[in-house]
């Protein structure tokens, strides 16, 4: 473990070019209504598109059942590996890979580490065994170096953009269930762990986040000084007002270097209810963003064309493709999030 003042480290924007993308295989049935099958199918697709543009995947299976049917679903697109977890995540109970920029940055040669902080079950909702270790295996899997932080600190609540930017909410880093923090001890924490220079703050996330408003469901870094939130999807939007905020914020935003940033909004999901009828925080915003693709959830919804027609002159670079992602959406307590939240990518 290396010592957490030894170097100054920074997260690469997304988009930069990516060893390896991780994820897990479904394998617990009480957390998903006793039926693994929805949100299985939705990460065989997932794998099979991410695998087709050529990037290296690396599926955790936990338990024979699990490996065995991964096998089945996926065949040889992915890296089945045996691990612990107590449920699929990653983006918050894995690590957050970084780079050094250190001594060595000016020889062009950055050193990999992994960015370890404490869970607490999203504030102590969805407390389940080995999700507090699952991050250092994937460090050790990944033969990376971990630097450890003592505070609670969940991936899909930060959005970088490689330069020193982080977006985040108030509802989730601030919130008293996770640190007790006050914005100033927030800030200071993400520039002891980041080296953060500017922090975005956005007020709250969707209805319904499990999360408690993670940002990586409302707004998105796609190049330094340039993110992509929603716009309501229609009247019966629930969060119609939340999203107008959102981008209000942002385009009175300034980045680390000074910018005023550069602010695009697709259509939103609107309004969605899961199986049990319930508003769900669906949203195309929890896309990744990998080697040569973007992949964004769809939910079968009027508004999905014109969104990845949207994504698609962001990302002219890459291809956007929209994937069906209700099963890993979820219901009641199953579920809650979507590609983004499910895959952590370990930059090359």
């Amino acid at each position: 473990m290396i010592d957490a003042s030894a170097k100054n480290f920074f997260v690469p924007g997304e988009w930069a070019p990516q060893r390896a993308m991780w994820t897990a295989w479904p394998a617990n049935p009480d957390e998903w209504n006793g039926d693994l099958q929805p949100p299985r199918a939705d990460i065989a697709r997932l794998v099979a598109t991410l695998a087709k543009a050529g990037n290296r995947v690396r599926v955790l299976v936990n338990g024979a059942e699990a490996e065995a049917s991964a096998q089945a679903a996926i065949g040889d697109q992915a890296e089945l590996v045996a691990a612990r977890y107590g449920d699929i995540w990653l983006r918050d109970t894995g690590p957050i890979f970084a780079k050094s920029a250190g001594g060595a940055e000016s020889a062009g040669c950055l050193e990999p580490i992994a960015l370890r902080f404490a869970t607490n079950s999203w504030g102590g909702k969805y407390n389940l065994p080995d999700d507090e270790t699952v991050g250092d295996e994937i460090a050790r899997l990944a033969e990376t170096e971990i630097r450890r932080f003592g505070f609670v600190l969940e991936g899909g609540a930060v959005d970088h953009d490689g330069q020193g930017t982080i977006l985040t909410t108030r509802q989730t880093l601030l919130n008293p269930n996770r640190n007790g923090w006050t914005k100033q001890q927030a800030e200071d924490a993400l520039r002891q762990a980041f080296g953060a220079r500017q922090v975005i703050w956005i007020d709250e996330g969707l209805k319904n986040d499990h999360t408690d408003g993670h940002i990586d469901n409302i707004a998105r870094f796609v190049a330094p000084g340039r993110v992509v939130c929603q716009a309501s999807a229609g009247p019966d939007d629930p969060n119609a007002e939340t999203l107008d905020q959102i981008a209000a914020t942002l385009a009175a935003a300034t980045d680390a270097t000074g910018k005023t940033l550069d602010v695009i909004r697709i259509p939103g999901v609107g309004l969605y209810r899961n199986a049990l009828g319930e508003v769900a925080p669906a949203s195309h915003m929890n896309f990744i963003i990998a080697n040569g693709v973007v992949v964004v959830p769809v939910y079968g919804t009027a508004t999905q064309a014109a969104a990845l027609e949207a994504l698609q002159a962001v990302f002219a670079d890459r291809k956007v493709v929209g994937l069906p992602s209700q099963g890993v959406l979820g219901a009641g307590e199953a579920g809650g999030g979507s590609f983004h939240c499910i895959t952590q990518q370990e930059p090359a």
